[in-house]
């Protein structure tokens, strides 16, 4: 294993001697790059919005730290606060104390004034001009890949998608993820700036409400074997504000029916309603006004239950074949 590495080790070609102030440029550099990066994944910003902003565009020592974009610099044309999350905000005030302290030693080694602030014009990022020739450099030194498996490339654009993306699938509002993409239709939003795929579709169902259908494991042995009672009502996925058939009788009851709707039959419906006198005009409409009383038979008598039709006879009579006539 020692030889292994030895012979590792013996393969790596040295780095190039530069100077101090060569490799202090370089990792400045590298380290704006790392922030560009970072502020266009964090605030779906634009590359020519980012690249608009100053020093003095930075609110951060309010309850709510934010960047102010002015309407000129905005696709919209409209203004907008962007909100500044605390590891971002931490990193920008690194970022500024440091280059507060090369301007300072610049000013030492020239002999003028030293300043205790940057201007608040000074371009908080250099946004170079080369930025997506200079990403793909960095996705190739990542070791990631260009293009997709269904043959979308990466390119600065793409992190505003990335932005969108990572708030869905945060679980962020729709509603509100639209007003931090800047988007006037939430579409765009949901179906243009979203990668369904990415989304967490299967998770999404273990917040759904858990519907038991056995109390316990009593009750499935008894489904396994057969011998659950068939008269158990079922009392887990049934509402348990039904009426109690067992008690209607407790129920206050109108004249004329019982607590269950059925009409009373016989001498006892005939106590419950009051007495009627002879030629007294009654409400036709009433269900419980009774036959009117006239003192004469009426001519049309009815049978109190109705009888079979014809029709009906048919489904059971007897048929003669010789007579075709129907026996009745």
């Amino acid at each position: 294993m020692q030889v292994r590495v030895a012979a590792l080790v013996a393969d790596v070609k040295p780095l190039a001697k530069i100077r101090t102030e060569v490799k202090e440029q370089l990792e400045r550099l590298g380290w704006e790059r790392t922030l560009i990066y970072k502020m266009l994944l964090l605030t779906g910003l634009r590359k020519s919005e980012l690249a608009s902003l100053t020093i003095g565009q930075l609110v951060l020592d309010e309850p709510h730290p934010h960047a102010v974009l002015n309407a000129a610099d905005e696709k919209n044309r409209r203004g907008s606060k962007i909100p500044l999350r605390d590891d971002l905000i931490a990193d920008l005030r690194q970022w500024i104390n440091d280059k507060l302290c090369l301007v300072q030693k610049q000013a030492i080694q020239a002999g003028s004034a030293i300043p205790h602030s940057l201007p608040a014009n000074t371009p908080l990022l250099r946004i170079p001009a080369a930025l997506v020739k200079i990403l793909d450099r960095d996705l190739k030194w990542a070791g990631i890949s260009k293009r997709d498996d269904r043959g979308r490339t990466v390119d600065v654009d793409a992190m505003r998608h990335t932005f969108g993306t990572m708030l869905s699938m945060g679980g962020v509002a729709p509603r509100t993820a639209q007003a931090a993409m800047r988007h006037s239709s939430i579409d765009l939003t949901m179906n243009v700036y979203t990668d369904p795929r990415l989304l967490d579709v299967a998770g999404a169902l273990d917040s759904l409400p858990s519907f038991p259908l056995d109390k316990g494991p009593e009750n499935q042995q008894e489904r396994m074997t057969g011998t659950e009672a068939v008269d158990r009502p079922p009392t887990l996925l049934v509402p348990k504000y039904g009426p109690d058939y067992d008690k209607l009788g407790n129920l206050p009851t109108i004249a004329g029916k019982t607590a269950d709707g059925r009409e009373r039959i016989g001498e006892q419906n005939k106590t419950l309603q009051p007495p009627v006198k002879h030629n007294e005009r009654r409400p036709l409409s009433s269900a419980d006004s009774g036959r009117p009383n006239s003192g004469r038979l009426d001519s049309n008598q009815r049978p109190l239950r109705p009888e079979r039709s014809t029709l009906a006879k048919l489904s059971y009579a007897p048929f003669d074949y010789k007579t075709a006539r129907l026996r009745v």
